[in-house]
């Protein structure tokens, strides 16, 4: 259930509409929207916003480690309505997806499709996470070597990392 105060928002009210069941919760955080949505819906909802609600923009996708908690993790998505027109005073709105994630090999679709921009920012969280984006294009390391064991942004990963040798590169 949402608080009134973000069904207010035209935006969160058309998806609470259209995707009721698949918003799990929501609130606000200094001034900005964060809803917790169904990871299985995410396609459809992220769709949903940058057709029909104007979010044009991803900002940002990030993840969160709750190690020793489960869900294990969030991934956030940080989405931008930038304004269409020239006249008048610009007018930008923020909004915060969130998707709750099981497990030690994490899994969620890919919102390639809907934000070409995506794709580097969830092959980072890959990299530093472990978390899989299925039908991403080239879901590959981008930060760390091919051969590196571990995703370092988990909490369950060495404080001082593992043995590495870089001998072989050049």
């Amino acid at each position: 259930m949402l608080s009134e105060e973000l069904t207010q928002i035209p935006a969160i009210s058309a998806l609470a509409e259209s995707y009721g069941a698949a918003i799990l919760e929501g609130g606000l955080s200094r001034g900005e929207a964060a809803l917790y949505v169904d990871p299985v819906r995410i396609i459809e909802i992220c769709r949903f916003l940058k057709d029909e609600q104007g979010f044009s923009r991803l900002s940002g996708v990030t993840a969160v480690d709750w190690h020793p908690v489960e869900p294990r993790f969030e991934v956030v998505y940080l989405l931008q309505s930038l304004p269409a027109g020239q006249g008048g005073p610009p007018q930008t709105a923020r909004l915060r997806l969130k998707c709750r994630l099981h497990g030690e090999a994490p899994e969620i679709d890919s919102v390639y499709g809907v934000w070409r921009g995506a794709d580097w920012y969830e092959r980072e969280v890959f990299d530093l996470f472990g978390i899989r984006f299925r039908e991403h294009p080239n879901l590959t390391r981008i930060l760390l070597p091919e051969g590196w064991q571990g995703h370092p942004l988990r909490r369950d990963y060495p404080k001082h990392g593992h043995k590495y040798d870089y001998g072989e590169e050049t």
